[in-house]
């Protein structure tokens, strides 16, 4: 039910709306536009600093390839992913309409083998022994063990002479960061999964307990880079009664697919057009960017990290990864007092849960200050939703914007 905050707020008006949409995304445009015009003057240059690409999507277009993360994604899509994928799919499917009761064993199988052939016997065996190590925490039901065992393994991630041994195992840089991202992301599962037993114990056995972990640590659409599911989430969809196979919807599985490239084409369109990163990568052009080229720099960076439009640091962090952000709030902010106990143990919550993020993905410098800038904005964001809804500045809020 609505509260008469909520309820006595009125709809603004359709030309206001229509006002507002035009100048916001003129002046994107528009600030898109003076970096365009920034990137192509200075192409020569940059192309001797970062070697650009030749383009595909526009015939004359040059492509930024520095954002690495892009490229990398990309280049294993299109050489083994989206295969790998396609046939996790119709395994799944024939699973669900030959032997359903053991469809959780099959794509279990299939994830290891999948793994196998892309990581290596070795990949596959450095994730698993960490699979093995937090099955056996999980089992002392002990959260305080299972943080100081994933806080350990997550430091062996940045050990220098652990990480160039793990390089050697592999002929390029791209295969060992694949290795790495798994060991990351599997991490957070292993969490998942010896929390939610500490928290409640499966009712299966060991030997069962085992397999859920290692299906759940193995799942291939999920294996390298998310989304993040919780293993309560994980195992009430898997066991969820299949009952009669549900007809193929091909319309919604054309339409999603065209979504997907829409979108990809609209990122890749950007690093045609402007040279973002390679310009955001070399400080000397920052320093003689025109004021709405900058702009444009900052918003295309923002809007290259997440192809919407985003105002808010508490909605981005809310839904550009849903499924990190249940898994954050799951088990470390509701854990750690959430806004239970007031304003305080709200602030310190929420900052624990960027510590982790920061922490997960290096701790770094620069990540560093990537949280604590983050943290700050989504605590000013919520500072001033509490003032702004307050018994004392919300009437007068709505007395000077009302009509007379």
């Amino acid at each position: 039910m609505m509260s008469t905050q909520e309820s006595s707020i009125a709809a603004l008006p359709g030309w206001e709306l229509w006002i507002y949409w035009i100048l916001s995304m003129g002046s994107h445009l528009y600030s898109f536009y003076h970096l365009h015009r920034f990137s192509k003057e200075y192409e020569g240059g940059l192309d001797r600093e970062f070697e650009l690409q030749e383009g595909f999507l526009i015939p004359g277009y040059k492509k930024d390839p520095t954002d690495f993360e892009w490229s990398f994604w990309n280049e294993w899509a299109r050489k083994c992913l989206l295969w790998s994928f396609l046939g996790h799919a119709v395994i799944s499917r024939l699973a669900s309409i030959f032997i359903p009761r053991g469809r959780v064993a099959v794509l279990t199988v299939y994830g290891l083998l999948v793994a196998w052939a892309e990581l290596g016997s070795l990949g596959v065996g450095v994730v698993f022994l960490h699979t093995c190590l937090f099955f056996g925490v999980a089992h002392l039901r002990r959260p305080a063990l299972t943080w100081v065992c994933a806080l350990l393994l997550l430091a062996t991630l940045y050990l220098g002479s652990l990480e160039e041994l793990q390089r050697s195992w592999f002929e390029t840089e791209a295969e060992y960061y694949l290795l790495y991202c798994a060991i990351a992301v599997c991490c957070l599962r292993s969490i998942s999964f010896s929390l939610e037993h500490a928290w409640r114990p499966l009712e299966a056995g060991g030997l069962a307990r085992f397999g859920w972990l290692t299906a759940y640590t193995f799942y291939h659409p999920l294996f390298y880079n998310g989304p993040v599911v919780c293993f309560r989430d994980f195992t009430r969809q898997m066991q969820s009664p299949c009952g009669s196979v549900p007809r193929l919807d091909v319309p919604s599985l054309l339409v999603s697919a065209a979504r997907i490239c829409a979108w990809w084409g609209l990122a890749e369109l950007m690093i045609h057009l402007m040279y973002t990163h390679a310009i955001a990568g070399y400080e000397a052009y920052l320093h003689f960017l025109p004021p709405w080229a900058l702009g444009g720099l900052a918003l295309a960076l923002v809007q290259f990290f997440y192809v919407n439009i985003m105002y808010s640091f508490t909605g981005m962090w809310r839904h550009f990864d849903v499924g990190l952000y249940h898994w954050l709030v799951r088990y470390i902010y509701i854990p750690a007092g959430g806004s239970r106990h007031g304003p305080l143990w709200k602030m310190l919550s929420t900052a624990l849960a960027f510590c982790f993020v920061c922490y997960w993905h290096g701790g770094h410098g620069y990540l560093r200050n990537w949280a604590l800038m983050n943290w700050l904005g989504v605590m000013v964001e919520n500072g001033l939703k509490v003032s702004l809804r307050s018994p004392r500045v919300y009437p007068a809020i709505e007395r000077c914007l009302s009509r007379p």
